[in-house]
């Protein structure tokens, strides 16, 4: 059985924050498609840190329905509605999770949590659309990585928003 693939999907500005300084995502482009289509086409479950469920919940209160949701969380009590909830040993969990049946997993994000599964060689592969505009500061894209990880360009969409789109591949040693 082939295991299911873990796709980091996210927007950040071209100066690379995932946030603006005070949290606001409201300059991400929703005007046009931007190949979510194809993309919710091919996964099944997404996965979240804590704080970002929370916040696609508060602007989109149906999420993606759907797809299963699973959410990391080291807060013990935690415990939303219709959500598988991970606690503990990250890397167990996770690999756990993706010898599942299924189709490949949106790691949504956040920050921290992209950075330790990238530190833990769980991500196949990213796709961010970086977006024209500098927020000058925010939140970085990956604050907490501690090593080098090599990429590997596998595809790079344009719009004619000036929205860019680059697809990686990681090349796990």
């Amino acid at each position: 059985m082939n295991r299911r693939k873990i796709i980091l999907n996210l927007c950040t500005s071209l100066d690379f924050f995932i946030e603006g300084a005070n949290g606001e995502i409201d300059w991400c482009f929703i005007d046009q498609d931007y190949s979510m289509t194809e993309f919710l086409g091919n996964i099944d479950t997404i996965l979240f840190g804590r704080k970002s469920y929370e916040q696609l919940i508060e602007l989109m209160p149906e999420g993606f329905p759907g797809k299963t949701r699973v959410v990391c969380s080291n807060n013990p009590d935690y415990a939303p509605q219709d959500v598988r909830v991970i606690r503990g040993d990250l890397k167990t969990e996770v690999a756990s999770l993706i010898q599942e049946s299924g189709l490949d997993i949106w790691l949504f994000g956040g920050s921290v949590l992209a950075s330790a599964m990238l530190e833990e060689g769980l991500i196949d592969s990213l796709m961010i659309s970086v977006h024209p505009l500098l927020l000058g500061k925010g939140k970085p894209l990956f604050p907490d990585l501690l090593s080098r990880l090599p990429l590997e360009l596998t595809d790079c969409r344009t719009f004619s928003t000036g929205l860019v789109q680059l697809y990686y591949s990681v090349l796990h040693s």
